[in-house]
């Protein structure tokens, strides 16, 4: 589920990207490397891995991610299963590395989660695991939890299973060379089947009620110095992609709500004045919402190619907030559901990227073989909600600045030029001011009127400001 414009960059190394990135760090307080016990610690692990004896070589798994990187968490494979399909799913096996209360855990602990921003990440774990030993690259052996799950002909899960097994990536695949091949014919026979789960998954997300925001994401390159600015579209095979990852997320939260142990990721339903708010902003855009239309199928009729789209897509983010984690063991949590994917649902799929992924893995692990959870995870569990939340407001800070240095570095000659765009957000307590989406460079941005701000229009600003320094950037209507 996308609720939100996420940040991609492309960068190459320059004076005035790392100044900019050090600037930030130390504002925010992160950390710049790890301590030496932590990159000692890792190292050992790296040399010498837990590996299983289930041999799973044998599946002909791949990766897919964005091109360049290196800390890969998921390899997949799928294939029909009569009339329905199979999904085998590889998961980084970080717990084959990470021993409970060694200095890379209590660590990876303090971080919560991987922290993106330009080429200067902020890592959960040491590279010499996230990006080598534990990563799920090609040709090599890994210790991974292989997840099985049968999916029927109308997208639904039907058997799942979870266990720890030896695998071999046979390829490093990004979304747009795959993209290429897939529309040009010449791709394995196995992507025809991965397009296939993907759809028959993303429709049942719909007839049961889920709601994807598909915001434009912004994409930061950096060439020669020069930053620029663009929104870049989603490749299909992202969205298909993404699609087993919510199936493995939802797959997880069923085991876990069935053993009554464990930690789902949730989201509270919306409250009913909250969805009138929104029908009465998509009659001020002029967006015709039937009655007999449901908030999700509305979503999924917004084209957002256009302006006014887009203005209603940021409304609808307004209702898909206070997501959080809740833990349990014993009794199940009052409200266990995540209200914008319809379903019960966990993070599962990124043990190398952020913290809670490790545990609902070692809990399903445990689930499905009929053992008892690992004492070391039990113990864990009432924590990691408060040590999530902190980590993924630390990842948004973070996140939002390096993109307003990107902004600032894209706009700082241009103060004084006018632009086109669209007004996507008005203040509720001042219609004069809001947001501006630009697209050419692609900039959302703050900005003020002499007059009560037309959501959802066509405008040309003018650009006030863009402080490098301050990473301010702010536009006037023209």
């Amino acid at each position: 589920m996308a609720t939100t414009r996420r940040l991609h960059i492309q960068a190459a190394d320059t004076p005035v990207i790392a100044q900019g990135v050090a600037a930030i760090k130390r504002e925010q307080a992160l950390p710049s490397g790890f301590p030496p016990e932590v990159e000692a610690a890792a190292a050992r692990a790296a040399a010498a891995p837990r590996l299983p004896d289930l041999d799973r070589t044998d599946i002909p798994l791949v990766t897919l991610d964005p091109a360049g990187s290196m800390d890969l968490d998921q390899a997949l494979h799928v294939e029909r299963n009569g009339n329905g399909f199979r999904v085998f799913y590889a998961i980084a096996d970080v717990a084959a590395f990470v021993a409970p209360g060694d200095a890379a855990d209590l660590e990876a602990h303090r971080r919560g989660e991987t922290l993106y921003g330009a080429d200067a990440k902020v890592p959960l774990h040491p590279l010499v695991l996230s990006e080598d030993a534990a990563s799920l690259l090609p040709d090599q052996l890994r210790p991974a939890l292989l997840w099985t799950i049968d999916v029927d002909a109308s997208g639904e899960s039907t058997a799942v299973d979870v266990r720890r097994a030896r695998v071999r990536s046979r390829a490093q695949l990004n979304y747009v060379d795959m993209q290429a091949q897939i529309d040009a014919g010449t791709a394995d026979p196995m992507w025809a089947v991965l397009r296939a789960v993907g759809e028959v998954r993303k429709q049942r997300e719909i007839a049961h009620g889920g709601v994807s925001l598909p915001l434009p994401e912004q994409e930061v390159r950096v060439d020669n110095g020069q930053w620029s600015l663009q929104f870049r579209a989603r490749k299909p095979t992202e969205d298909w992609n993404e699609q087993l990852s919510l199936l493995t997320g939802m797959a997880a939260a069923q085991l876990m709500v069935q053993g009554k142990v464990g930690i789902l990721r949730t989201l509270p339903k919306p409250e009913s004045w909250a969805i009138d708010r929104l029908r009465r902003t998509a009659k001020a855009l002029g967006i015709a919402w039937p009655p007999v239309l449901s908030y999700p199928q509305f979503i999924a009729a917004l084209d957002p190619a256009q302006p006014r789209n887009v203005a209603m897509m940021v409304a609808c983010t307004t209702v898909l907030r206070g997501a959080g984690y809740v833990a349990f063991n014993g009794n199940l949590p009052v409200q266990p559901m995540h209200w914008g994917l319809a379903a019960q649902y966990a993070h599962a799929t990124a043990p190398l990227r952020r913290l809670v992924d490790r545990y609902v893995g070692e809990t399903c692990v445990a689930l499905c073989a009929g053992q008892p959870v690992p004492g070391w995870v039990l113990e864990a569990l009432p924590g990691l909600p408060a040590t999530m939340a902190d980590a993924d407001r630390r990842a948004s800070r973070f996140e939002r600045a390096v993109l307003d240095l990107a902004e600032t570095l894209t706009l700082s000659t241009r103060v004084g030029d006018t632009f086109a765009g669209a007004i996507v957000e008005v203040e509720r307590d001042d219609h004069k001011q809001g947001v501006v989406v630009v697209r050419d460079p692609a900039i959302s941005a703050p900005v003020t009127g002499s007059s009560d701000l037309p959501l959802g229009d066509a405008v040309t600003v003018r650009l006030l400001e863009a402080d490098v320094a301050t990473r301010t950037t702010r536009f006037e209507l023209a």
